[in-house]
């Protein structure tokens, strides 16, 4: 049989419901091209990393709609009397509005100098730390939630969004997963940021004056040691900036926040103590998402990201798995997480009846660059056996911590 060069990027036997629609519609791209059976070939599907320079087609518009105003001019004025009259000097009202999944009204344009980048949370959140991290002269845009950052990417009302998806304390970051597959965003990078909890406070107060502290559940737990030695209560927040908004609004002596140094610079708090986490090594991991892949190379450590199915089967997952040990590719990460709107698999057994299992997404990282041979390799063999292959995004590695 006559063999023909295609490329491979996304494939899938039977997608997985939640993928959306769209994906069966999208056309392939041409990335790199390998030799495979015609008949396999026409099952492929591009979902990721085109080279082309075609700009994506996710926005609503055709065209780049204008950018919705992030700072609400009404009720400033009164805000910044009502702070000077309790003696903070900080007008919390100037600060930036988090964009909400509705919010796509237009005003102004950007002049297009900085690259704006979407997060979620308040100003002086660590996701505002990490996407400054990334772009130092970036304009950050707060968002609500995960879903309105990546729709801020979609919509073109920002440029990036920088996400949080695994912490070496708390582990992975589940929504997130979900929502690369829900959304067409592309991974073009990675943050490691080392995370600061800090105790913070209004100006002049000790932290033996503090009775309440106030911060995200996860980074309570993760101070858990010096609050109980402390003895304070503690209240659960949004996030960690949204307790040092709420500590610097309300003027409480007796109420402290955990947050990040940053945080305690953008609502004019003081930092009583840094580095109050139980574990030093404390580090959160971010994805830098895009409308548009980038062309991997091979002049710096380079990490494929992918999702994959399989087939029920004994070994299946030891065969998925072998297609990159052969090749000596290294895998810095495994996740598995059941299929949502098909979690459970029957399988008929005449002895015992009919038994129930779990489907799974895997997602992986790879160690290589798609631009290696030996990835595009891996990634055919993988083909063989998987139900469903979409590569999310090949990008350099974040080595600086």
């Amino acid at each position: 049989m006559a063999l023909k060069a295609v490329s491979i990027w996304g494939y899938s036997k039977v997608p997985p419901p939640q993928l959306g629609a769209g994906l069966a519609n999208s056309h392939p791209t041409p990335i790199w091209n390998q030799r495979y059976d015609f008949d396999k070939c026409r099952r492929w599907e591009c979902c990721c990393l085109g080279v082309s320079a075609q700009r994506a087609t996710t926005a609503v518009e055709d065209e780049e709609p204008n950018v919705p105003p992030l700072v609400e001019s009404s009720g400033a004025a009164d805000g910044v009397h009502q702070n000077e009259s309790k003696g903070f000097h900080k007008d919390i009202n100037q600060l930036p509005k988090p964009l909400t999944t509705i919010d796509i009204s237009s005003s102004s344009s950007s002049n297009g100098s900085k690259v704006r980048v979407a997060f979620q949370g308040l100003p002086g959140a660590y996701s505002e730390d990490a996407a400054l991290k990334a772009y130092p002269k970036c304009e950050t845009v707060p968002c609500d939630n995960f879903e309105s950052a990546f729709k801020a990417v979609e919509l073109w009302l920002v440029d990036k969004a920088v996400l949080p998806i695994e912490n070496s304390v708390a582990g992975s970051i589940h929504r997130n997963y979900e929502l690369l597959l829900r959304h067409r965003l592309h991974i073009v990078g990675e943050v490691q940021l080392r995370v600061n909890h800090c105790l913070l406070g209004l100006p002049g107060v000790r932290k033996e004056d503090l009775k309440v502290v106030v911060s995200h559940p996860q980074a309570l737990d993760q101070c858990e040691k010096m609050l109980n030695d402390l003895g304070v209560v503690k209240i659960g927040a949004r996030d960690t900036a949204d307790a040092a908004q709420t500590v610097a609004s309300n003027c409480a002596r007796d109420t402290g926040a955990i947050a990040s140094s940053r945080a305690a610079k953008v609502y004019g708090l003081d930092i009583l103590t840094e580095r109050i986490q139980d574990d030093d090594e404390n580090i959160t991991r971010f994805l830098v998402l895009a409308r548009d892949p980038i062309i991997p190379g091979t002049d710096k450590p380079h990490k494929t990201s992918i999702v994959f199915s399989l087939e029920e089967g004994p070994g299946v997952l030891f065969k998925a798995l072998a297609v990159f040990a052969m090749r000596d590719i290294n895998l810095s990460k495994i996740e598995s997480c059941p299929l949502k709107q098909r979690p459970l698999r029957v399988v008929d057994d005449s002895n015992q009846g009919n038994s129930k299992y779990f489907d799974y997404l895997f997602y992986t990282d790879i160690e290589a660059s798609m631009a290696e041979p030996r990835a595009q390799y891996a990634l055919g063999q993988l083909q063989e056996f998987a139900s469903f292959l979409r590569v999310l995004g090949c990008y350099p590695m974040d080595t600086v911590l």
